[in-house]
């Protein structure tokens, strides 16, 4: 069975600056557990199929508005059909208000009661991002993480074959560390991986013969970074003589993890291959590509054009 990761509400209390209309005592330690988040109007009118109490739910305009226009016996009605099923909390949105009635019952239900001025829909998607961020599936897999020219670059391979002294040498050209040896790989949507660092070794990096070093603290913060989104697979591998690498990269090869296809390649490692450039060019390589240009197809194309030309003569 997956591991379920959870997130304080006091964390999202604190994070989107709520203010809590009602908290029972250890509120702040409830534990959310679910990524949606839900606007209770068919529930409020008395459907509850597919409704999980779980989910944060949002009142925004439209519920505070139904709840106004009922009588006070039908809207305390309405309400306790949503606060029996216990929903783990709920926020007024969008400077929204209810009637003290209502705040009333939802005290008496133990139910924590939050308030923000945000307009619903904006605050929802960014509470959903953050919860997705926070709740991902998630598992640690060893090599290098890097950012180079804004593509988030994982570098794996065997231990002592020069990820660690390749990371440093992008850190010294202007790139930033993520994380070394461990790196933490969230599913973050059914696109979307983010990696980075294990808190205990964030900013820190082992160079063999030197020992661990504070990447922040020797480079400065410019030279580090928390997450990023793994957008290109490297392994390395030492060069062996006869075997065959792909010269021209016309065929893109991928990895899977946790059920996503990312863009992969590997790199043969040898005295004299300067790694750090290699590593650029393979950044700025695969930034072009998402952006529709391949060099590989497009020089191909030409070579084809100029075989067809030859050959018609």
């Amino acid at each position: 069975m997956p591991e379920v990761y959870t997130v304080k509400l006091g964390e999202l209390i604190d994070e989107f600056a709520l203010t809590p209309l009602f908290l029972p005592e250890g509120g702040r330690e409830i534990e959310i557990s679910r990524a949606e988040v839900y606007r209770p109007g068919l529930p409020l009118s008395g459907f509850f199929e597919h409704y999980d109490p779980a989910w944060i739910q949002i009142l925004g305009r439209a519920e505070c508005a139904y709840l106004k226009q009922l009588d006070q016996k039908q809207m305390l009605a309405s309400l306790d059909r949503l606060l029996e099923r216990k929903p783990v909390t709920l926020i007024i949105a969008h400077d929204q208000t209810i009637p003290q009635s209502a705040i009333k019952r939802i005290e008496n239900a133990g139910v924590p009661l939050l308030f923000t001025k945000e307009e619903t829909s904006s605050f929802m998607a960014e509470l959903i991002s953050q919860l997705n961020v926070k709740l991902a599936p998630r598992i640690t897999r060893h090599g290098v993480f890097v950012e180079v020219y804004g593509e988030g670059l994982l570098l794996t391979g065997d231990s002592g074959i020069g990820k660690s002294e390749t990371a440093i040498e992008l850190v010294k050209r202007g790139h930033r560390l993520i994380a070394d040896d461990a790196v933490e790989i969230k599913r973050v949507s059914a696109r979307t991986l983010l990696g980075s660092a294990p808190e205990l070794i964030r900013h820190y990096i082992e160079l063999r013969g030197i020992g661990v070093v504070d990447v922040r603290r020797i480079f400065g913060m410019g030279a580090v970074k928390e997450t990023e989104k793994i957008d290109l697979v490297v392994n390395l591998e030492p060069w062996q003589q006869g075997k065959f690498y792909d010269r021209l990269g016309l065929e893109t090869e991928y990895t899977e993890i946790m059920g996503i296809r990312v863009p992969a390649m590997t790199i043969p490692v040898k005295p004299g291959r300067n790694l750090a450039i290699i590593l650029e060019i393979a950044a700025m390589n695969n930034r072009q590509k998402k952006m529709g240009y391949n060099t590989a197809q497009e020089f191909n194309r030409k070579l084809m054009a100029q075989y067809e030309t030859e050959a018609g003569e």
